[in-house]
């Protein structure tokens, strides 16, 4: 399976093995491509950089997202290293724990522009960056989840955030589009990651998702991983502006 050869892709968010971002970067490699991967701080390095090694990825670099300086310093690289990108994930989110159990309406200021800075602009940083590599086109992907589009109990704040993230994926790839560049959000059921333990009685949802779902199972990331590599590839070329569910058919389900 060489659908991604000599392809070149930037991944963010990978925390473990665990990690959504991780079941992409499997796919991914194992379809052909050469990756770029990065690190949260010195803390994920040591959970992050076998990973990367595993799969080969010639380039391993920090990146918190918050730090601007950190972000310019890892497209540069890859522009020296590569000299284009044909595809990035996205797949980082992050509130403050205050504020995420808590209710929309008592959420602070601080604590929502957190939100937002991680989650969803950071995105629009990172195509701003990528745009100017993907010479030949390309595409970006994030990742959301359904509370973006309904409100699920226990998701908070991060409702409104992954809502907006949704938006931004249409709007920019109908600004990108002329350039050939595909912007698309996976959305897929709840996955027992580092990130979901933030959220309250996160097995209850996950109990909620294998019983309502038409498949009555629970996702993986490889499944994620698979969809991923579609999207990414040329065969998916007129794909973008879409959120595609990877959640064996829970959202066409009635509450």
């Amino acid at each position: 399976m060489d659908i991604l050869k000599d392809k070149k892709g930037l991944i963010v968010g990978i925390a473990n093995d665990k990690s959504i971002a991780w079941g992409c970067a499997q796919s991914f490699q194992k379809a052909g491509a050469n990756l770029a991967i990065t690190y949260l701080n010195e803390k994920a390095e040591k959970y992050v950089r076998p990973l990367a090694e595993q799969v080969n990825a010639p380039i391993i670099m920090p990146l918190d997202v918050t730090d601007d300086s950190q972000m310019e310093t890892l497209f540069k690289e890859i522009e020296e290293k590569w000299g284009k990108l044909d595809f990035l994930l996205h797949a980082i989110a992050f509130a403050p724990k205050e504020d995420l159990h808590n209710r929309v309406a008592d959420c602070s200021k601080d604590g929502f522009l957190t939100a937002m800075d991680i989650s969803c602009h950071s995105f629009i940083r990172m195509a701003h960056l990528a745009e100017p590599l993907m010479k030949d086109g390309g595409c970006m992907l994030t990742t959301t989840y359904y509370g973006g589009e309904k409100v699920v109990e226990n998701y908070g704040v991060m409702g409104p955030v992954k809502a907006a993230l949704e938006g931004t994926v249409k709007y920019m790839a109908a600004e990108l589009g002329e350039k050939k560049i595909r912007v698309n959000a996976l959305s897929p059921g709840p996955i027992a990651t580092r990130a979901a333990g933030g959220i309250a009685n996160f097995d209850t949802l996950l109990e909620e998702a294998k019983n309502k779902s038409p498949e009555h199972e629970l996702v993986c990331t490889d499944c994620v991983g698979a969809y991923a590599r579609f999207l990414v590839s040329d065969e998916a070329h007129l794909v973008t502006g879409s959120t595609v569910y990877i959640d064996a058919g829970f959202n066409i389900m009635a509450a």
